[in-house]
């Protein structure tokens, strides 16, 4: 039966059926399919294909089962079709990947219903009434033609989405809009066939099917670049108004040119609403460009509240400077009046020396907006202020203010940012203490000015000035008062250079003077000269009491194709041997300078390494009673041989000194020595130990502590020992000095002043640290029975020893006429090379069975 019905239809029908069918089942294969691989993909498109390929099922269904339906008006094969050409819809919008608020969703779905209704309108003045005459039925005719007008309602619903995404899928839901315009003429065709009981044309019933095949062959190829995609946003926001327009002019055209005849009600009914929805439509639009513009205006009042608060001047310009709009904060920031500038030319009131770049920037502005380049240019240049100062100011200038040829331009006042920026600099390379340029700014100096020499041109010069004696005001007056001595010094110092000559701090009490002598080094030389005198000349006021300071100078002269680091490094050593020779004077560099520095930083090196190595030896000096010749005592003396050499103790106790390696040699000296004479005493020889100490040594952490260790680790008992030191020792740093001495005399051990008599404060001292003992300085004995003031002033300390209970050794005793002198003068005790001459311990330990013959 279900055959027979089939046969019974027309061959187009069948035809169309068939290769509806088929072409809908391929398409469903391929998209389903295509749906599967690209699941891991991107989503949208999978599922796009999933609803395409299902609604192809679906409307293929349709299509099957309208021969066997063909003889109903409307029939459930109708609703299969339908059915499908929505899923397809569906699969179409899930392709765009669109997501619209409600408002936008609903007028989409008026402009596709005004679309709609305005091509139902046009098709029914072009052949529709016909139809619609010939059937005289009007039920049927709503009945049979309702199922297209939703299809085609549903594709206008589609179309604006799809062409306006910019998603991937974009040309599968593009070939989904095709196959669902396909499916509506389609279906109009048919439609039109059933109302007039003709057989449907081919064509009619074979467009969908080609469509389908072309949707199923879309998966498969390439994907289209999104700079392929057309821009169609605004055609398609104006699409639905012209169909409005077209449809209107059809029906015009039909009522101007036709006959009159009866009113059709859904005709009426459609055109109404569309008027209706037109009217609503404007009254919508009206309402949002009402909200527009007061959303412009809200933006440009805060727009100009926020300029305002910034502070920020801002105007519009053209690009030949002309001021066209300003904002009131050019008053506040620059006291001008904005009326009196609008008119006027920016570059009125642009320094001269800015006015050229700013001409050129605005010119390349213009041209970039001519080629529709947009952009921002940022400017720095100086304003004059109505006070007729110059300020620092930065630009923003931004292209194309309100559409025309203008350009907005934001100024920030940047005089305090700029100020910081000087002030930061001035720190950079100044001194805060002094005002003066600091060390980096006179290594630059230098550097320059010797690279801008060239060879027999005039002489440059680096003076380097060490104030004499500034640690002691820092220690007693303290460091702010120290600060304020180095203002004045440095006031002193810039009296006395010249206009030319770079004056600088190079650090604590440190001066440096870069002079370019002009050719004559005498020049350099009398500068220094002066900067010792300005320095010298009179006390400095500190603290409410006068302080002398003098300064040693150091002079070097430059070489050619010198570096500027020798050259510094030159002057400081000329400083650094004006200091050793006592301060106060003038030293120019020579080469050997440089050599002897070199030679006590490789004698420290040594020295260190003799430590680690034991190369150093003691030697023991005896020192005897005059009368009986009997050893009371021995001074140790440290010796050194470095390998088979023998250094004298002149030239490494100095440097060892200098670098504080004397601490840790006195220290073994000590425990050796104690440890040597302790083993003399055991054998019943009552002999005691003199050591030498030096001011680093006295000023140690522990000095005290490792006496009493050397002490108790050896045996020696604390009366065997003494210490000797010098009177310099005495007078630097004396409260400190006296008290590790009152330490040691607290423990037992004897304490003795190394040659006396040739110091600043002896008898001072005398009565403020409890000594043992005085040793008269070699230069008093050695003019014994030649020099009568040398032995007046022997005797003298002789007998001072004397009346003050104290033991008196005389030292550098080399001719018998001063042995008889000094026992004469009642000298006790004694030393030197007519004694005995340093021997080592061998030598000592000969002498505990018999006595020395003087």
């Amino acid at each position: 039966m279900f055959a027979a019905a089939v046969l019974a239809q027309g061959p187009a029908l069948v035809t169309g059926a068939v290769a509806g069918g088929l072409a809908a089942l391929i398409a469903a294969g391929s998209l389903l399919f295509a749906s599967v691989k690209q699941a891991a993909g991107h989503r949208p498109t999978a599922m796009a294909a999933r609803w395409m390929g299902g609604g192809a099922v679906i409307w293929a269904a349709g299509v099957a089962l309208q021969p066997i339906a063909e003889g109903f008006v409307a029939s459930f094969a109708d609703m299969f079709v339908l059915l499908g050409a929505v899923v397809t819809a569906g699969g179409a919008l899930i392709a765009a990947d669109r997501r619209f608020p409600a408002r936008v969703a609903l007028r989409q779905l008026t402009d596709a219903y005004l679309s709609a209704a305005s091509l139902f309108l046009v098709g029914w003045v072009v052949a529709l009434r016909h139809v619609y005459a010939e059937t005289a039925d009007p039920p049927a005719f709503t009945l049979v033609m309702l199922p297209p007008m939703i299809a085609l309602l549903v594709t206008c619903a589609v179309i604006p989405s799809v062409v306006t995404s910019r998603s991937s899928s974009w040309l599968l839901g593009l070939a989904g809009i095709g196959v669902l315009a396909t499916m509506t003429v389609a279906g109009v065709g048919q439609a039109v066939a059933r109302l007039i009981d003709g057989e449907p044309q081919l064509w009619s019933v074979m467009l969908a099917p080609v469509a389908l095949l072309l949707l199923a062959a879309v998966p498969w190829g390439p994907k289209p670049a999104e700079s392929a995609r057309p821009a169609v946003g605004h055609a398609i926001g104006v699409a639905p108004l012209a169909l409005v327009a077209v449809a209107a002019v059809t029906l015009l055209v039909h009522q101007a040119g036709g006959r009159a005849g009866a009113a059709v009600t859904g005709v009426v009914l459609v055109a109404v609403s569309i008027v209706l929805l037109l009217l609503v439509r404007l009254f919508v639009l009206s309402a949002v460009n009402v909200r527009l513009r007061g959303l412009v205006k809200l933006g440009d009042r805060q727009l100009r509240e926020l300029a305002e608060s910034t502070g920020d001047v801002v105007f519009a310009c053209d690009y030949q400077g002309v001021v066209r709009e300003i904002g009131p904060g050019v008053e506040v920031t620059y006291g001008y009046c904005p009326d009196e500038l609008i008119g006027g030319s920016i570059f009125d009131y642009i320094h001269p020396e800015d006015v050229p770049g700013i001409q050129a920037a605005m010119r390349a502005m213009h041209l970039d907006e001519e080629n529709a380049a947009p952009g921002t240019c940022l400017i720095a240049c100086r304003v004059r202020a109505a006070d007729g100062t110059w300020r620092p100011t930065e630009s923003v200038a931004t292209r194309r203010v309100g559409g025309d040829e203008r350009m907005l331009v934001t100024t920030r006042d940047v005089s305090d940012q700029e100020a910081l920026r000087n002030q930061v600099a001035h720190l950079t390379f100044h001194d805060g203490v002094t005002g003066l340029p600091n060390r980096a700014y006179f290594e630059e100096r230098t550097r320059e000015v010797l690279a801008g020499r060239t060879s027999g041109t005039a002489n440059v010069a680096v003076i380097f000035l060490d104030l004499d004696g500034f640690t002691s005001v820092n220690d007693s007056v303290g460091h702010a008062s120290g600060d304020y001595l180095l203002g004045q010094a440095a006031r002193r110092l810039r009296g006395a250079v010249r206009p030319d000559d770079t004056l600088a701090r190079w650090g604590g009490d440190e001066f440096a003077v870069l002079v370019e002598t002009g050719g004559e080094a005498q020049v350099a030389v009398d500068l220094a000269e002066r900067l010792v005198g300005a320095v010298s000349q009179e006390p400095f006021r500190v603290a409410d009491r006068d302080v002398a300071i003098t300064a040693s100078v150091g002079v070097a002269f430059a070489e050619d194709d010198q570096p500027a680091g020798d050259l510094m490094r030159n002057a400081d050593v000329a400083m650094a041997r004006s200091k050793e020779l006592g301060g106060r004077r003038v030293e120019v560099f020579a080469a050997q300078m440089h050599a002897d520095v070199v030679r006590r930083l490789e004698l420290a090196a040594d020295l260190q390494r003799a430590l680690i190595e034991q190369q150093f030896a003691i030697e023991y000096q005896p020192v005897v009673d005059l009368a009986t010749s009997r050893v009371t005592a021995v001074e140790a003396l440290v010796r050194w041989w470095r390998g088979s050499v023998f250094v004298p103790p002149e030239q490494f106790l100095g440097p060892a000194e200098d670098t504080g390696l004397i601490v840790p040699l006195s220290e073994w000296i000590l425990r050796e020595s104690c440890r040597e004479v302790a083993a003399w005493r055991a054998s019943s020889w009552d002999i005691g130990l003199s050591l030498n100490l030096s001011a680093r040594q006295i000023m140690a952490p522990r000095f005290v502590e490792t006496v009493e260790e050397a002490l108790a680790e050896s045996g020696l008992p604390a009366a065997a020992l003494t210490l000797e030191v010098i009177e310099e020792m005495l007078v630097e740093d004396a409260e400190e000095t006296i008290k590790r001495l009152s330490e040691l005399r607290a423990l037992g051990v004897r304490l003795a002043i190394d040659d006396f008599g040739t110091g600043y404060a002896s008898l001072a001292f005398l009565r403020q640290l409890p000594v043992d003992m005085i040793k008269i300085d070699p230069s008093f004995v050695s003019g014994l029975g030649r020099d009568d003031t040398l032995t007046l002033l022997t005797r003298t300390i002789v007998r001072l020893g004397h009346d003050l209970g104290l033991i008196v050794v005389a030292e550098g005793i080399e001719r018998p006429e001063q042995l008889e002198l000094l026992k004469q003068m009642g000298c006790t005790r004694g030393q030197g090379f007519l004694v005995a001459r340093p021997m080592a311990a061998r030598g000592v330990d000969s002498l505990r069975r018999t006595s020395l013959t003087v």
